[in-house]
């Protein structure tokens, strides 16, 4: 699954993304929102269980998109939705569908013109992750082990201590 990913130390607030996705969709469904020095970016994660698709009572929301034929703008996605990705506007709701229907990719990734917005999926990042944790692992393995009194000591120590002291 592929998910938007927004870098707050590269974004600097122009709104173009925001502006390219209301010319094309009629709202924007990216928000960016100033805090401080930083600015960081509201829009749907697609999520596994999503909470907008279990709530909506027409079977109008799915995790890609909202099908605009069958969504009576109750607002409940709205109520659902943990991260406020989720409008209600012209009697219909909308959300982040990555452009799906763009060949070229979701269109606020080319409006950014510092590149702070990435599509990444989220399936190599887990491997990456799994293989990072394995190599740290078989690393581990590799340590000569202690032997006699002083080993037998400092691996009963380290069994003493908390998992995050270690």
């Amino acid at each position: 699954m592929e998910k938007l990913l927004v870098n707050s130390n590269l974004c600097d607030g122009c709104l173009d993304c925001e502006k390219t996705c209301e010319g094309l969709h009629g709202v924007s469904r990216v928000t960016i929102h100033d805090l401080g020095d930083s600015f960081y970016s509201i829009h749907c994660q697609h999520c596994e269980n999503a909470p907008c698709v279990t709530i909506c009572p027409t079977g109008a929301m799915s995790i890609e998109s909202v099908d605009p034929t069958k969504c009576i703008a109750c607002g409940f996605c709205v109520i659902a939705c943990p991260f406020g990705a989720v409008s209600v506007k012209y009697n219909n709701a909308h959300k982040c569908n990555l452009c799906l229907d763009r060949d070229d990719g979701p269109a606020c990734i080319q409006a950014c013109s510092k590149r702070a917005i990435s599509l990444i999926d989220m399936d190599d990042i887990l491997k990456k992750k799994q293989k990072q944790h394995i190599d740290k692992m078989s690393n581990l393995s590799t340590k000569p082990k202690k032997k006699g009194l002083l080993g037998i000591i400092t691996s009963d120590s380290r069994a003493r201590k908390p998992y995050d002291e270690i």
